[in-house]
């Protein structure tokens, strides 16, 4: 469980002084407390599930490699690095992410899983992708991947 080993991470952090890691870790427990405030408001008394962690996760790197690019157009290489190294920690918490061929191969099985005949149904494969590979791909890539496969 991925809340578990959070905890884990975070008391390893404080025990070697890694400021870094620590600071890290402690953002993506404050965000995720913020998520589990705002299900408990929708009536779900355990939080979010491991699942919507995942998809915190992603947002979170992307939202990290983001800002390096930013930087780096900014010539602040150190800011950089430091959010890369902010990127390298939140990983270890998501699976192995998918590579160019799988991702494309994941966008095939799913058109043909649900039918999906043309650009109408794009809502629906990304929906069906978020569903089964949450955490495990790069959706603004297979976005991209669905719109040629079901715009041909």
């Amino acid at each position: 469980m991925i809340r578990t080993r959070l905890k884990e991470n975070l008391k390893e952090a404080m025990k070697s002084k890694d400021k870094r890691k620590l600071s890290t870790l402690r953002l993506i427990k404050a965000t995720l407390q913020d998520r589990d405030i705002a299900a408990r408001e929708r009536d779900s008394e355990e939080g979010i599930g491991d699942d919507e962690i995942l998809q915190m996760l992603t947002t979170m790197v992307r939202q990290r490699r983001d800002s390096i690019t930013a930087y780096e157009g900014g010539g602040r290489i150190d800011l950089a690095e430091a959010e890369q190294e902010e990127i390298d920690i939140i990983s270890e918490f998501l699976p192995r992410q998918f590579d160019a061929a799988e991702t494309e191969q994941a966008v095939k099985d799913i058109i043909a899983e649900i039918g999906a005949e043309g650009l109408k149904d794009m809502g629906k494969t990304m929906g069906a992708l978020k569903g089964k590979y949450a955490g495990r791909m790069d959706f603004s890539k297979a976005n991209a991947f669905v719109k040629s496969t079901l715009g041909a």
